[in-house]
């Protein structure tokens, strides 16, 4: 009876377009059995109670007009709709979490995160990519140009003059990984080339602001690779130096590009470029003028072939 009450009801809700008071609680009750597979562990981990478990995911079915999991043997496995809604649904929560703490918000359409935690700092914007043609950096144009000339081919010869400078990840399991450090990029600069090798096969740490801040930090790497794209941000931080104790304030700008290895599996791509000028709305001002002097670096024109073709031109 009380799934054909969900039904009913959902069917109302579906027919006004209205999305029902406790949504928030469902899509987390989705998301929670989703991760463990499990209803006792599920309700444990959302202090809730198998019933209301249960009620939550079956208003979901029925307003979707399909199932989200497969039971057998009481035992749950995602359905195909389960499996194509999870990721949006992890990002409903991880937005209202952040929304609601004042984490993310839109500048110019574009994604903005803020978030601290003790005495760490860590803010980033999403800028338009169009702004790389104005800049001072000879090595984002340059590394874009190289980009779209290799079709994102990380071994193409024309991609091999600006892969010193990259940070490469691939997607695993675990999620993403360091695969190689460019042995010019600023990662080896900042913390030296053996801690860099060190890295290498781990995956990215989490942010110390908790999972769902992490969740949208990563959601750039996936927006990068699912729609073989490519995106600008400016960050500032705060990151330990290897010869110094306590955290440094550095501010840079992220060139990341998707890409493909040799056997077509996907790649990210990430290019790192100090910059003094960080465009971040509502940064304290008082935060940048304290940066930490980093190298800055840049390619040389007569190592620039797509740049000095143009200025040839």
């Amino acid at each position: 009876m009380n799934q054909a009450r969900d039904i009913e009801t959902a069917t109302v809700l579906r027919a006004n377009n209205e999305p029902p008071a406790l949504l928030f609680e469902m899509i987390r009750s989705f998301v929670t059995l989703a991760a463990t597979l499990n209803l006792s562990h599920a309700v444990k981990d959302l202090g809730s109670t198998r019933q209301t478990v249960r009620r939550h995911i079956s208003h979901l079915e029925a307003s979707m007009g399909e199932p989200l999991f497969q039971v057998e043997d009481r035992r749950y496995q995602l359905s195909p709709l389960g499996k194509a809604v999870l990721p949006s649904a992890k990002d409903i929560l991880a937005r209202g979490v952040l929304w609601l703490n004042g984490q993310s918000r839109s500048v110019g359409q574009l994604q903005q995160l803020h978030a601290s935690a003790d005495d760490w700092d860590f803010y980033q914007q999403q800028q338009p990519l169009g702004l790389i043609w104005n800049d001072s950096s000879v090595l984002l144009r340059e590394t874009f140009r190289a980009w779209s000339m290799a079709s994102g081919e990380i071994e193409s010869p024309l991609f091999a003059h600006v892969r010193p400078y990259l940070i490469i990840y691939r997607q695993s399991d675990v999620g993403w990984i360091c695969v190689e450090f460019g042995q010019k990029s600023v990662y080896v600069n900042w913390f030296g080339q053996d801690y860099a090798r060190s890295s290498i096969g781990r995956p990215i740490s989490k942010m110390p602001a908790g999972e769902e801040f992490s969740h949208l930090i990563y959601e750039a790497f996936d927006e990068v690779q699912a729609a073989q794209m490519v995106r600008l941000d400016h960050v500032f931080t705060r990151m330990p130096r290897s010869d110094s104790e306590g955290l440094a304030p550095v501010a840079y700008q992220r060139l990341m590009l998707s890409g493909f290895f040799p056997d077509r599996s996907s790649a990210v791509m990430s290019l790192v470029v100090p910059v003094h000028d960080v465009k971040i709305a509502g940064l304290d001002l008082s935060k940048v003028e304290g940066l930490d002097p980093v190298e800055m670096i840049d390619i040389p024109l007569s190592e620039a072939r797509f740049e000095s073709m143009l200025r040839d031109a």
